[in-house]
C-alpha cells in the first residue's frame, strides 16, 4: 500500500493559495505519495486547478458476505444523501494513511477496533476534485454507530442490491467505479 511522505520540513503552500484561520489543511501529493505542497480545504473542490490530494476509503464486510454503505449527509458539498463507501475521508496535512483511516472511521462510524486490509491504490478525478485513493477493507461484525452530524444514516447491502442499484443516481460515481474495481477482492475476504 502506498504511504505518504512528507519533507523534512513544512511544504510551502500550493501556489495562489492563503493560509486561513484555523483553515484545515490538506496535502498535495504527486502520483507516488510524495507530499509536494499543502493546501486550505476549500481549495479541492469545484473547479479550477484540482489539485491531487490524498483519500482513505473503508469498506466494510460482514460475515454474511454483505457490504456495509454510508448515505451521505443532507448538507455535504458533493453529492448529499448518496449511497457511499462506509468511511471515507480526506487526510489531513501531517498525517499518515493509517492514522486518517482510523480517524474517519472513529467519526464517522464510531468504529475504533478493526483490522484493516489494504486493497489497492488509485487515482479518482470528477469535474470537481482529483484524489489519490488508499482503499482497504474489513471483515467482521462490528458495532456500527453512524454519526448523525456526518451521515444521513447506513445499512448492510448485499452484492446483488449493489448490482441493482448501479446507474441509477443513488450511489455516488466513486463508489460505483471503486466496487468494480474491488467487489472480486472484498468477497475473497471472506
Amino acid at each position: 500500500m502506498l504511504e505518504l511522505i512528507y519533507p523534512t520540513s513544512p511544504a510551502p503552500l500550493l501556489r495562489g493559495t492563503r493560509r486561513g484561520k484555523a483553515a484545515e489543511m490538506l496535502p498535495v501529493v504527486d502520483e507516488s505519495g510524495y507530499v509536494r505542497a499543502q493546501a486550505p480545504r476549500t481549495s479541492f473542490h469545484h473547479g479550477g486547478e484540482k489539485p491531487l490530494h490524498p483519500v482513505v476509503h473503508l469498506h466494510i464486510i460482514n460475515r454474511r458476505g454483505e457490504i456495509y454503505l454510508q448515505q451521505r449527509g443532507a448538507r455535504k458539498d458533493l453529492l448529499p444523501l448518496r449511497w457511499d463507501t462506509a468511511v471515507g475521508g480526506h487526510v489531513s496535512y501531517g498525517e499518515y494513511i493509517l492514522e486518517a483511516l482510523y480517524r474517519e472511521s472513529a467519526e464517522e462510524l464510531g468504529l475504533h477496533d478493526f483490522l484493516p486490509q489494504g486493497l489497492c491504490n488509485y487515482i479518482f478525478e470528477s469535474d470537481d476534485e482529483r484524489e489519490l485513493v488508499s482503499v482497504f477493507a474489513a471483515v467482521g461484525e462490528y458495532e456500527i454507530r453512524p454519526d448523525p452530524d456526518e451521515l444521513a444514516g447506513g445499512r448492510f447491502w448485499t452484492p446483488e442490491e449493489i448490482e441493482q442499484t448501479i446507474g441509477k443516481g443513488i450511489l455516488t460515481p466513486n463508489f460505483e467505479q471503486e466496487y468494480h474495481r474491488i467487489k472480486n477482492a472484498l468477497l475473497a475476504l471472506l
